[in-house]
């Protein structure tokens, strides 16, 4: 696969398709680095902000994580979805993270957390990417 800087479809999507199309056929498996942004740069024939802009459409995506010092790894799919059952009366806000849920969760920085309010109860808080929020009648 290459890019085409000729496409109105700008380089960054391109390349990062390219990897997301990797990631689901499993040429890229969960826990797999990614080459460093000087090699993806290079090997495509791109710009970093390029490359940069990629891994961050796929961070964004939950599809990888990067860590300072340690490169940019295929996510793990996460193992358990959590189905939480709500009535009326229930709020539902997302937000980032914070470092402890992060590090409680394992989740890459960024993603996003649930926080469930129900009246005259504390405020429960979920991971986004591993939680369904049914509403029913209560």
């Amino acid at each position: 696969m290459t890019i085409d800087p000729a496409s109105y479809e700008p380089v960054y999507r391109q390349l990062a398709r390219i990897l997301r199309e990797q990631i689901r056929s499993g040429e890229l498996h969960p826990g797999a680095q990614l080459p460093s942004e000087a090699a993806l740069s290079q090997t495509f024939d791109v710009g970093r902000d390029s490359v940069r802009d990629a891994l961050a459409a796929l961070r964004s995506e939950g599809l990888v994580i990067t860590t300072r010092g340690q490169g940019t790894h295929v996510r793990e799919p996460a193992a358990d979805i959590t189905v939480v059952r709500e009535g009326a009366g229930t709020r539902v806000a997302a937000r980032v993270a914070t470092v402890d849920e992060r590090l409680r969760w394992g989740l890459p920085e960024g993603t996003a957390v649930l926080v469930v309010t129900r009246a005259g109860k504390r405020n429960e808080v979920f991971p986004a990417d591993r939680t369904v929020i049914e509403f029913g009648h209560a």
